[in-house]
């Protein structure tokens, strides 16, 4: 018996199609898109660099000069709890004062220290603290807005352990367990081992936050006097707010839960709680309020850094000699570190800074330099240039090659090398 056969088993109705690795016939596809080919010759080139020069001059110079108009006074004080004389003033060694004002280079400075001493966070007296005072002169007006930082040098923020060591949801003021805290990335500081409850804020930032407390400046010789014609002191008030990232605090709430016994200060904030724990008199703080904790927060790229710490944008600060007290907490010695306070003003673009003007200063006089250096050699032995129409750009496709089919078409001769052509 035969099998029926039908016209598809028996013909092939078409022939099979050819794979291709070939592009499209695109400008794209095929390179021919429209370009800004500029051909650099030495009436191009000189002109170009002499006029990138005078422009970037000028800007650096301008930006060197806002720098030098800003008024600055950095103390270090990483040693005042340990060579301070205890209840009496000493002065400070040249090498740890460094003004910067127009026209006094060299301020005198004393320092004190205070120990042991009682302090008040919130409601909670804390004992056995040192207190470090600095005694100052400011030689001419500060200008408002005056900031006042503190700079702190060898403290690398910068670690990828430590940068990725907090959770965001916690800071938000989410209520969390402590199994989201124990899995969340703020390893290695997540919960306590021992009383298995979560540290909030958890992570290494929060747990290593700048906790050296300064108060307002005090003015000393204030130019009153009160009835009985002695000398009062004047306190220039420093604001807490304002110093923080409009969009930081978007990232940080208050805490939504009520309920403490699953949660612990970390180790460094415990001194500031009775037995190292909060509760309802002593609760945790609203992290979206404390603008220092959001600052600090903020990690720094490099190993020295300045965070603000306050700031005054309504009184100048008057000539005369001023006291900060500081309530001496962050020791900088275990890490081999420094930290200093740091008094400025500011200029039109920002704060003291000379290398951004240098380096437009740089970049200007490198290209006056090689300006002349090719105008000299130009003149001195000038090159014969090559005929620029024998680039591939500047020829005509032959017509075999533009009639061909699907076909990208190539230069008609080779590229110019630049010497004569014959």
């Amino acid at each position: 018996m035969m099998e029926d056969i039908t016209p598809s088993d028996s013909i092939d109705t078409g022939k099979e199609k050819k794979k291709t690795r070939r592009p499209a016939n695109t400008a794209f596809r095929q390179q021919r898109l429209k370009a800004w080919q500029p051909i650099l010759t030495p009436k191009t080139v000189i002109p170009l660099f002499f006029v990138i020069g005078i422009i970037c001059a000028p800007i650096g110079g301008l930006l060197i000069y806002a720098s030098s108009t800003v008024k600055e006074l950095r103390i270090d004080y990483t040693d005042c709890f340990r060579n301070a004389p205890n209840g009496s003033d000493a002065p400070m060694d040249e090498s740890l004062v460094f003004p910067s004002f127009r026209h006094n280079t060299t301020i005198d400075a004393s320092w004190r220290r205070d120990s042991p001493i009682n302090y008040t966070y919130g409601n909670f007296e804390v004992q056995n603290l040192t207190k470090c005072t600095l005694t100052f002169r400011i030689p001419e007006v500060m200008s408002p807005p005056v900031l006042l930082y503190y700079r702190i040098e060898n403290f690398y923020q910068n670690h990828r352990r430590y940068v990725a060591s907090f959770y965001d949801k916690q800071l938000l003021g989410d209520d969390v367990s402590v199994s989201d805290v124990d899995g969340s990335t703020c390893d290695p500081l997540t919960i306590n081992e021992t009383s298995h409850q979560a540290y909030y804020p958890c992570g290494l930032i929060a747990n290593s936050v700048f906790n050296d407390t300064f108060l307002s400046p005090t003015l000393l010789n204030v130019p009153t006097s009160d009835d009985q014609g002695n000398v009062t002191s004047q306190v220039y008030e420093m604001k807490n707010t304002s110093i923080a990232w409009e969009s930081d605090k978007d990232l940080y709430g208050p805490r939504s839960s009520t309920d403490y016994d699953n949660i612990l200060p970390p180790p460094n904030w415990q001194i500031r709680y009775p037995d190292g724990k909060y509760s309802a008199d002593y609760p945790p703080p609203n992290l979206k309020e404390d603008e220092h904790f959001i600052v600090w927060m903020r990690t720094a790229g490099l190993p020295t850094f300045s965070k603000l710490n306050s700031r005054n944008d309504t009184t100048e600060m008057a000539i005369g000699v001023y006291s900060l007290e500081i309530i001496d907490n962050f020791r900088t010695d275990q890490y081999q570190g420094k930290k200093s306070i740091v008094i400025t003003t500011l200029s039109v673009m920002g704060g003291k800074n000379n290398f951004l003007g240098i380096l437009w200063l740089v970049v200007g006089g490198f290209c006056i330099a090689l300006a002349l250096v090719f105008l000299a050699t130009n003149l001195i032995k000038p090159r014969k240039l090559g005929d620029h129409t024998y680039l591939s750009w500047n020829n005509v496709p032959s017509s075999t090659a533009a009639k061909g089919k699907g076909k990208a078409s190539g230069p008609a001769v080779g590229l110019a090398t630049g010497r004569d052509l014959s």
